[in-house]
C-alpha cells in the first residue's frame, strides 16, 4: 500500500463550529422561510424525479447497519437509512431504486448536483461546509465519533497517536474530527469504503480507526481481535440530502414523513430495532 503524507491539522472553524453552521441552514429549510424570515405558502408538495415513478436513491454500502448488502458483498441493499427512505417513497406513492456509489461522490453533493440520484442518504452527518452544496433535511439520528483499536494494543486515545497512522473513511466527518484534534505526527489514512479500514487495522497497517459510534459494535463482533479505545461526543447529526436548490418539494415531503416518526415513535423504533443490537442508544 503507497503510503500517504501526514495530513496536518486543519485552521480556523472548529469541528463544532463546522456543525453549528449546518444547524441554522437547516432549521430554516425546515420552517420554510424566505430571505425575509417571512413563511412562505405554497400548495401541496409535487416533486419530480429522475426516473418517473421511481425514487432514486444513492448510499454507500458496506456501512452497517445503516447501508448493506443483504447477501453479505452482493445483492439488495438494506439497512437502516434504507427503511426510512422506503418510508419516504410510500408516501409518495412511488417505488425505489438504490444505488451503490462511493461516499465521497455522495457528501461532496456530485452524484445530487449531476442528477444521479434524487436523495442520498447513507448515514451523512450535517454539516456547514456540506450545507453549502446540498439541502439537508431535518435530522434523523444522533452518533458520535469512536476510535476502535486492536486488543492490547496499548492505546487508549488519540494523544498515543503520535507518530501513528489513524484510519478514517474518505470524506467522513471522522476524517474531519481526526484531522482537527489528532496529535502531532500522526498521519491520517483516508479510504473510500468502511471495509477497507477494517482490513488494514487488522493486518497492522493502521494503529486505529475512527467511525460513527454506531456502527462500532458490527465492527467488533466481526473482529474479536479489536476493542474500543475511545469515543468523542461531537453533536452529529444524519440527514438525508436533497440537489442544492432544485428539489423543495421533495424535502418537504421527506420532511413531513421524518416528523410523522420521530425517535422513540413506535414507527422509528420498530425500524431501529431491526437493525440495532438491544441496548443501544443514540
Amino acid at each position: 500500500m503507497i503510503r500517504l503524507a501526514p495530513r496536518r491539522r486543519q485552521p480556523g472553524a472548529t469541528f463544532s463550529a463546522r456543525l453549528g453552521i449546518a444547524g441554522v441552514a437547516v432549521a430554516l429549510l425546515a420552517a420554510g422561510c424566505g430571505a425575509s424570515g417571512e413563511t412562505k405558502v405554497s400548495t401541496a408538495p409535487d416533486p419530480s424525479f429522475i426516473k418517473p415513478g421511481t425514487l432514486t436513491v444513492c448510499t454507500a454500502p458496506p456501512y452497517p447497519p445503516f447501508e448493506l448488502y443483504e447477501n453479505g458483498k452482493s445483492g439488495k441493499i438494506v439497512g437502516f437509512d434504507i427503511d426510512l427512505v422506503n418510508a419516504v417513497a410510500r408516501s409518495l406513492g412511488v417505488k425505489t431504486e438504490v444505488l451503490n456509489k462511493h461516499f465521497g461522490s455522495i457528501s461532496s453533493g456530485r452524484v445530487l448536483n449531476q442528477n444521479q440520484c434524487d436523495v442520498a442518504v447513507a448515514a451523512l452527518t450535517i454539516s456547514g461546509d456540506r450545507a453549502r452544496i446540498v439541502d439537508f433535511s431535518s435530522p434523523y439520528f444522533s452518533a458520535k465519533q469512536a476510535m476502535v483499536v486492536r486488543s492490547a494494543s496499548g492505546i487508549s486515545s488519540l494523544d498515543d497517536l503520535r507518530g501513528g497512522r489513524i484510519g478514517v473513511q474518505k470524506g467522513s466527518t471522522g476524517e474531519i474530527y481526526v484531522t482537527d484534534n489528532a496529535p502531532p505526527g500522526a498521519e491520517i489514512v483516508p479510504y473510500e469504503d468502511a471495509d477497507q479500514i477494517d482490513v488494514a487495522l487488522d493486518s497492522g497497517d493502521l494503529d486505529a480507526a475512527v467511525y460513527d459510534s454506531t456502527v462500532v459494535g458490527d465492527v467488533l463482533k466481526r473482529y474479536p481481535n479489536f476493542e474500543q479505545a475511545d469515543s468523542f461526543p461531537t453533536g452529529e447529526q444524519y440527514g438525508m440530502a436533497v440537489k442544492k436548490n432544485s428539489s423543495v418539494d421533495l424535502l418537504r415531503v421527506i420532511n413531513r414523513v421524518l416528523a410523522q416518526m420521530p425517535p422513540g415513535s413506535k414507527a422509528y423504533d420498530t425500524i431501529f430495532n431491526r437493525w440495532f443490537p438491544k441496548g443501544t442508544t443514540q
